[in-house]
């Protein structure tokens, strides 16, 4: 355990959160999505919810202020619904760090699992939430 860095975040996540650089995106995985079928770094958070992770994350990371959205999600497929509350859970965690962030883009089941084999890693969770999946793109830290 370290002083001041949420017990949420394990070593290899703290390891990986610090070697992406600006403009790299990580998907915070829910339970059902095919992490490993997407991509070679794939971090285990079984049992914890995405706005957990969320909580321990955006202290110690910096949204990306150069792109247009630095938060994305899955659009429903055609034909299924969205529950409004998965999206505003995230939503509170990330505006009670970084309030002014743009609203969360919403992108096509294909285009996110190509953003997602294009991203630095991907974290598996616990979450159950149909389409509880979030990318994050890190932006520059503050000197």
């Amino acid at each position: 355990m370290l002083v001041g860095i949420s017990p949420v975040i394990g070593p290899d996540l703290l390891a990986t959160l610090y070697r992406m650089g600006h403009g790299d995106e990580i998907v915070l995985a829910d339970a059902h999505f095919p992490g490993d079928a997407c991509n070679a770094r794939v971090l285990r958070a079984d049992g914890l919810k995405v706005t957990a992770l969320l909580e321990g994350i955006l202290p110690l990371f910096v949204l990306d202020t150069y792109v247009p959205a630095p938060l994305v999600m899955m659009a429903a497929v055609p034909g299924d619904t969205l529950d409004p509350n998965v999206e505003a859970s995230f939503r509170a965690v990330v505006d009670r760090f970084y309030p002014d962030t743009p609203a969360v883009a919403r992108i096509s089941r294909a285009d996110f699992y190509a953003r997602a084999r294009a991203a630095f890693a991907v974290v598996m969770t616990g979450e159950t939430a149909k389409y509880g999946n979030l990318i994050l793109t890190k932006g520059v830290t503050p000197v």
